[in-house]
Order: C-alpha cells, then structure tokens, then sequence
C-alpha cells in the first residue's frame, strides 16, 4: 500500500509545468520527499495522542483514532530477538537505527513483558514479591536492546516495533538528449542513485503528499503563489481529516 514516487514526481511536474511556474531536479524532488514523508509520519503520532482524548465517534467509518492507526500499521513490523550472551541482552533488529517506536514485546508467543524504567528495577528486585519471574517476566529498553528479567530467560523474546520509513528516492537514467528516465529498478545508493524507493506511507497519503510537496517546490522557484495555493490545500486536507 505504498505511494509510487514516480506518480508523486510527475504529478508536482505536471502542476508546475501547467502553470508554467518552473520545475525541480531529481534531486530536489528526493530531498523535499525525504522531509515530507518525516513531517507526515511524525504527525500521526501527535493526531492520534489528541484523538484519544476525544470521546470515541460511534460511526466506524469517522473513527479517527481507527484511520490514523491504520496508516499507523504500514510500517509495524514483528521482530524475532536473538539474545546476545555477551552482554545478556536480546537484540530488537540487526539494523537499529530503523527502528522509530517499541511496540509489545512478547516471552514464549503468549505473555506480554512489562517495560520498567531503570530507576525502577532496583526497588521491584528488592521485594520478593515485587520480583521478577518467569511468569511476570519484566524490561528495560536502553539503546535498542533489550535487558530481559529474570536472566534465566535466554530465548522465546519477539517483539514489535515501528520502523522509520525510507527516504523515498525518483531515481533515473539519462537519455540520448540528456532527459532523465525513471528507473523503477531496485535501489542502490550513488549519485546519481540507480533505482527508486517509494514513501513507505499509506495509499491514503498521495494527495496530501503532492500538496506538500508543492509548497516546499514554491519556496525553491521562489513563486509565492504556488506556495500559497498549496498550503491553503494542506490546511484543507487537515481540517477534513479531523472533522
């Protein structure tokens, strides 16, 4: 349910071209994508802590908290923690640096682990009954790794989380009168880069964008009226989705 970045270039060039209003590179376009896709993202988390403190809409076709959450679940991902004996932790992902938000983590596919703070632990190891076991296991979340007690527990941890989304990239070939091509090729980094990546956000997202997109590609022409006509829309987008 991804955005193809090739119809997202070509509809802002088609917009710009229309109105005869300038045009930007490849490389404009992927880094004005790269802030767009973060901006969105980062709002569904803000949007949905505010829908939660609304009373729930009995209609579940205008259940906010629902479609936020959906576009939410694009990019959840299950994890399988392999456990490091070294440093007795297990680890989310062999790739950390993806990983934006922890979601459950799970021991032996049916008991959910209770997250504890640092300052914590010392006083839950203090009391036995407070104390973990291996059926209240608990953890602490530091750097990407997960310190898992009781320390007898040395497998069986999965978990979920949510990932960062990719930069999306329009990348492309050029042609025999220098015009570049779209290359729907699997990505590979260079400059210029071989291959394309779309915004790993929901099918939902296009229009919004687009919209975005326009607004930032005002600021590089330097034509007010683009930015003004796409802002307004965004607005509009906004105001739609929380009404």
């Amino acid at each position: 349910m991804a955005v193809n970045v090739d119809i997202v270039y070509k509809t802002v060039l088609s917009v710009l071209n229309k109105e005869q209003r300038g045009y930007i590179t490849p490389s404009e376009f992927n880094k004005i994508a790269t802030q767009v896709q973060l901006e969105i993202f980062n709002e569904y988390f803000n949007e949905l802590s505010q829908q939660l403190r609304i009373p729930d809409n009995d209609s579940e076709y205008a259940d906010h908290i629902k479609e936020i959450q959906e576009k939410i679940s694009v990019l959840e991902r299950d994890a399988i923690c392999a456990y490091n004996s070294v440093g007795k932790y297990f680890e989310l992902t062999t790739t950390p640096d993806i990983v934006y938000r922890l979601g459950t983590v799970i021991y032996n596919e049916e008991m959910e682990v209770q997250q504890v703070q640092s300052n914590e632990l010392l006083k839950i190891n203090l009391s036995k009954l407070t104390r973990p076991t291996t059926q209240f296991p608990i953890f602490e979340y530091k750097d990407y790794k997960l310190y898992v007690y009781p320390k007898t527990i040395t497998s069986l941890i999965s978990a979920t989380y949510i990932k960062k989304p990719e930069d999306p990239v329009w990348g492309f070939t050029v042609g025999n009168r220098g015009q570049y091509i779209y290359n729907p090729n699997t990505y590979v980094p260079g400059d210029p880069p071989q291959g394309s990546v779309d915004f790993e956000l929901h099918e939902k997202e296009q229009t919004n964008i687009i919209l975005r997109i326009l607004m930032y590609s005002g600021v590089i022409i330097q034509n007010p009226q683009i930015i003004q006509m796409a802002a307004q829309q965004v607005q509009a987008e906004q105001i739609n989705s929380k009404s």
